[in-house]
């Protein structure tokens, strides 16, 4: 740990990581990686909780093909009475590349089909590290081209896409606004990226301060890079479509909306991503919220500041999708 002084957890936000490391591990080691995967009997599954949260959303799955014509599995979750206006949101959930399917993150999916008339589809990329990079990305870049391409028959307009991600989802969105810039492919309307995980080198501040705390430690951090990169994390021969933060261009990407705590490791490395992004021409908005921990507003929905995030989310979207 560094002797910086950097901002605490607020003390709410102590006291609800507390209550849940009773039973979220603090670290999450690579052994642990396939028992965690499991469902825990008697809790409702995430897509059981957003259709109960919200039952005015639809939702059916369609398959696509993914890396290397492996099937892929989407979710769709589109407003139940048809009345739609036109957009679209393409999600890649979180899980550190190795845990989560397309379902993590259900509920606010649910909450912008039901806010925003819009339809939301979900990757199922194959994880890590049975799939390490680059088949999540290419899976995620795979999943936006179906959507593009089957855009119309959703009621949706192709050009009014807008990509999103948390955390290792984060990652992979802005890995996809990469690609689809540089392979000319599907128009992208912006990118609302949620504490993304960026750089797989480690070197901020704050990925030194908060590496022994929070929801997602420095040793998790380390399971998952490793599971996605395995020897090549911090060398040289890391693609920028694998971590983000190591592109030296970010111009011609689609305007960006980041947030992230302002007590968790992956703070520096957004900050800088967002500075990177102006710099190079891009508009952003940026939110760097004090005094919480990684992905605060998903495991806290009660909270009034997870309220907060969640509105701002929706705000910034209702901006992008036009």
């Amino acid at each position: 740990m560094t002797s910086s002084p950097q901002p605490p957890f607020s003390p709410e936000a102590t006291e609800i990581l507390a209550a849940l490391n009773e039973f979220f591990p603090v670290h999450i080691l690579p052994e642990m990686i396939e028992p965690m995967r499991l469902p825990v009997p008697g809790v409702p599954t995430n897509l059981e909780l957003a259709l109960a949260a919200y039952p005015d959303v639809r939702h059916s799955e369609r398959t696509a093909a993914g890396y290397d014509g492996a099937e892929i599995t989407l979710a769709v979750f589109e407003p139940a009475d048809g009345v739609k206006n036109g957009s679209g949101v393409y999600f890649m959930h979180g899980g550190g590349m190795i845990l989560g399917d397309q379902y993590n993150g259900a509920t606010e999916l649910a909450k912008w089909v039901t806010e925003l008339n819009t339809v939301v589809v979900s990757v199922d990329y194959r994880l890590s590290p049975e799939h390490p990079y680059p088949v999540p990305t290419e899976d995620s870049y795979a999943g936006l081209v179906w959507f593009a391409e089957n855009a119309a028959s959703l009621g949706v307009d192709a050009s009014r896409i807008v990509i999103a991600g948390s955390s290792a989802g984060g990652n992979l969105a802005a890995a996809v606004a990469l690609l689809a810039r540089d392979r000319k492919g599907p128009a992208i309307a912006g990118q609302l990226l949620q504490y993304p995980m960026l750089d797989d080198r480690d070197d901020t501040v704050s990925a030194k301060v908060y590496r022994e705390v929070g929801l997602w430690s420095g040793v998790s951090n380390d399971t998952g890079w490793g599971a996605f990169l395995g020897e090549r994390r911090g060398t040289p021969d890391v693609p920028i479509y694998a971590a983000p933060a190591r592109a030296i261009d970010l111009s011609g990407l689609p305007p960006a909306f980041i947030d992230v705590g302002g007590a968790e490791l992956f703070r520096d490395e957004d900050i800088a991503y967002a500075t990177k992004l102006l710099a190079d021409g891009v508009p952003v908005e940026l939110h760097v919220w004090p005094g919480i921990w990684h992905a605060f507003e998903a495991f806290a929905p009660d909270h009034s500041y997870s309220a907060e995030i969640l509105e701002r989310r929706v705000a910034w979207l209702r901006k992008a999708l036009g």
